[in-house]
């Protein structure tokens, strides 16, 4: 059975998002072994520099890639990413486990994006979108479209 992580930043506050993010989380359990992994985010000022900026991203980055076990298949979320129709990310997580991966780590960052480095370990990396979504609703978008990717996949009518 696949092992699919999300690896996030931060951590969900509201009720509302939390308890979105445990539906799918529980509804992938039929598909795969999922969890959510969660780093501290790195807390910058107000209105930060550049270089606040560039040391949070590479703190972030360092504990993302901890995180990370060795052999998976990595997908980042990022706004330069290939978008990807619910079909496509379907066959590309076929494509996935017939390559041998067990794994799969599926990577948003914080409200300033990821590292370089992350981006660097990046298998695939892949844009829900032009638009900007919060990162809690990104969350929530990801865990759907993995529970109907893996849908597809196993032949469900959820995808319609």
């Amino acid at each position: 059975m696949l092992n699919v992580t999300l690896l996030t930043v931060g951590k969900l506050k509201e009720a509302y998002w939390r308890a979105a993010c445990e539906e799918y989380e529980k509804r992938l359990g039929a598909f795969c072994k999922a969890n959510i992994v969660e780093v501290e985010e790195f807390r910058l000022p107000a209105k930060p520099s550049q270089a606040q900026i560039d040391a949070g991203l590479e703190a972030e980055g360092k504990r993302l890639l901890e995180q990370i076990p060795a052999g998976s298949y990595v997908i980042t979320l990022c706004i330069e990413g290939k978008e990807l129709s619910s079909t496509q990310l379907a066959e590309r997580l076929a494509g996935v486990a017939v390559q041998g991966y067990s794994r799969v780590v599926m990577v948003i960052g914080g409200s300033f994006g990821l590292s370089p480095a992350v981006k660097a370990r990046s298998d695939l990396r892949l844009s829900m979108s032009p638009m900007t979504f919060p990162h809690q609703m990104a969350r929530v978008m990801v865990l759907e479209q993995l529970y109907r990717a893996l849908g597809i996949n196993a032949g469900t009518k959820y995808h319609k």
